[in-house]
């Protein structure tokens, strides 16, 4: 069996993954908090544990790898966005739930296992909460609890800081009902326009940490393999799970292995909306911008790196996906090339797997080249439909929405121009007999944005293309 190679956070090495039960291999991950569209950023820590998802059941079996990733629909940002907007937090966080969902699909990635909504897990928390004050980690003061981090003498561990270091580089909050300002909360009371539930601490709702930690223990239980996210959560979020869990439950060890994705700029900056280099995903989808391409763009960085989104690496991904599918048309999928397991196994060298399927596509390995680039989520019928909808030219006001074809893309940009001076004259009878014939000859025709897009839809017929323009 292949040795996976993992970067623990925990003890800052690479070490050898070996699950507790190979038969059950266990990892949770945090999840989006659903109150809008999912981010790059949100994207590629969810690419990176698909990636790493997809490596554990190559390795144990699909039916032996159990992933938990949490969706968090109880939150003061989605408090603020019904405000906002005068809708009710369950439309809010069904809507951005499916979003979500449909966003993530596009890239590729899979479904976890379980994905548990904090609203379902709410007894579970609060029966942590109890047992951390029967402990004596945690207080109950002004219909707040509070988990005591001076009861914790391993705090600060994962992140590598002392306590007089977080509170020097960390916004605490400094509230009267607090016995020290790095004390976090685990229930808070809730206002009557706010989402609560009854408690013996009074009608409130739970603080962000305490959620991962009560569904990862009911879920994977009191020590599983893998916790991963973004290292943004590192402190305080991952911290503080950790904190609470091995006080809660002294017996288990929590996670074994702490796996962080770094962050992720836009043409090497950060990402936003100031700069207006925000980008989500569902804004490059409409842009035209493949969720095969973004997935290979993502996955041409290592996980532990910076990760820098720019048009240059678009354009060549693009351009990659467009030769290997064309090489793969038609081809049954073979083995995973042994180069590719090694360097995904190799601390999830995504990079480096690449590197081998360029080396099977120039080598004439279509078969090989379809399975490894399988494994990597890539090449797939499910993302196929793209090479149809890509703009492959651009004529300033008409594009050419279709597969590269010169010939081709000026039959489509004159029969697309006609169209449009026919709309521009009100000319609307004649404008709809060449959008219908357009469509008998394979294109549709399409006003987007203040431009024309010809968008093939199929086989082109190009003598009734001639006949058009």
């Amino acid at each position: 069996m292949v040795t996976i190679q993992l970067r623990n956070t925990k003890s800052r090495k690479v070490e050898p993954f070996a699950p507790i039960d190979p038969t059950n291999v266990r990892m949770y991950v945090c999840g989006p908090t659903v109150y809008d569209r999912a981010h790059l950023g949100n994207a590629r820590s969810a690419v990176v544990f698909d990636m790493l998802f997809r490596l554990l059941r190559q390795v144990y079996g699909a039916d032996a790898v159990t992933y938990v990733r949490n969706i968090t629909d109880v939150d003061d940002k989605i408090n603020a966005r019904a405000a906002e907007t005068g809708r009710t937090i369950r439309d809010i966080t069904e809507e951005t739930t499916g979003w979500y969902r449909d966003d993530m699909a596009a890239l590729g990635v899979l479904r976890p296992t379980h994905e548990p909504r904090a609203t379902e897990w709410i007894g579970a928390m609060k029966e942590m909460i109890s047992t951390l004050i029967e402990r004596g980690n945690a207080y109950a003061a002004e219909g707040h609890v509070l988990f005591a981090v001076e009861s914790d003498g391993a705090y600060g561990g994962l992140s590598g800081r002392s306590v007089d270091d977080m509170i020097a580089g960390a916004r605490v909050e400094v509230a009267p009902y607090k016995r020290d300002p790095m004390d976090f909360v685990l229930w808070k009371p809730s206002a009557d326009d706010q989402p609560g539930w009854d408690s013996p601490w009074g009608r409130g709702r739970p603080g962000w940490h305490i959620e991962c930690s009560a569904m990862s223990y009911e879920l994977l239980g009191e020590t599983f393999d893998i916790h991963g996210g973004g290292n943004d959560l590192m402190f305080p979020h991952h911290e503080n799970e950790l904190a609470q869990s091995r006080c809660a439950h002294p017996e288990g060890g929590f996670a074994r292995f702490w796996l962080h994705n770094e962050m992720l700029q836009v043409e090497g900056k950060k990402m936003s909306k100031s700069l207006g280099n925000f980008f989500t995903v569902r804004d490059l989808l409409e842009q035209g911008v493949p969720g095969e391409v973004m997935r290979l763009v993502m996955l041409g960085t290592q996980y532990s790196k910076p990760m820098d989104w720019t048009e240059e690496k678009r354009a060549s991904a693009e351009a990659t996906l467009r030769k290997w599918r064309a090489m793969t048309e038609g081809v049954a999928p073979g083995e995973v090339a042994a180069p590719v397991l090694a360097a995904l196994a190799d601390d999830l060298n995504t990079a480096g797997a690449i590197a081998e399927l360029h080396k099977l596509a120039a080598a004439g390995d279509a078969a090989g080249l379809r399975a490894s680039a399988g494994l990597l989520g890539l090449l797939g019928d499910e993302l196929g439909d793209w090479k149809w909808r890509v703009v492959a030219q651009d004529f300033g006001a008409v594009q050419y929405v279709g597969d590269g074809d010169e010939a081709q893309g000026a039959l489509a940009r004159g029969v697309a121009e006609r169209w449009a001076a026919c709309r521009a004259e009100k000319d609307f009878a004649n404008a709809d007999r060449i959008r219908s014939a357009a469509l008998e000859a394979g294109i549709e025709l399409r006003a987007v944005k203040g431009a024309v897009q010809a968008v093939k839809i199929g086989a082109l017929d190009p003598a009734k293309l001639e006949d058009l323009r």
